[in-house]
């Protein structure tokens, strides 16, 4: 049972470690440092990865049983639950951000290019615009 009670206390560890990274990655999305997030992303899937291969030996395990049955391991396995629907919902949360963030970089972006477009727009003799891409930039006197 030992065997079991370490995979189980493992599990726990990871899945706090989640909890804390997704919490770090709430934070980098907020200030948009974007190396930080990029970093915490890689290191969210490493976590997801082991979280999942260990849950795959618990399984396996020949005394899965006593999870339900050993009053400390059903605890253990409690608290994992609970942090697991908690690092769900930061997850969702963080998604969301992120996606608002990017959808801000698109409208500023898109201004951007707008702004750029109009620094080079004259009109012709007959009134009508026209982008000209070197307006007075390329006189010879």
């Amino acid at each position: 049972m030992a065997a079991l009670k370490g995979l189980v206390e493992f599990q726990l560890k990871n899945a706090n470690d989640l909890s804390e990274l997704l919490k770090k990655e709430q934070v980098a999305i907020a200030q948009r440092i974007s190396k930080d997030i990029e970093s915490i992303a890689l290191q969210k899937n490493t976590l997801v990865t082991q979280l999942h291969t260990t849950d795959e030996r618990i399984g396996r395990h020949p005394e899965v049983e006593s999870l339900k049955t050993d009053p400390e391991l059903s605890e253990m396995v409690a608290q994992i639950r609970t942090l697991i629907a908690e690092c769900q919902q930061l997850n969702d949360i963080n998604g969301i951000a992120l996606q608002r963030a990017q959808l801000s970089f698109n409208k500023l972006n898109n201004l951007m290019k707008q702004s750029q477009g109009k620094m080079g727009m004259t009109y012709t003799a007959k009134g009508h615009t026209r982008n000209v891409s070197t307006l007075g930039t390329n006189l010879k006197a």
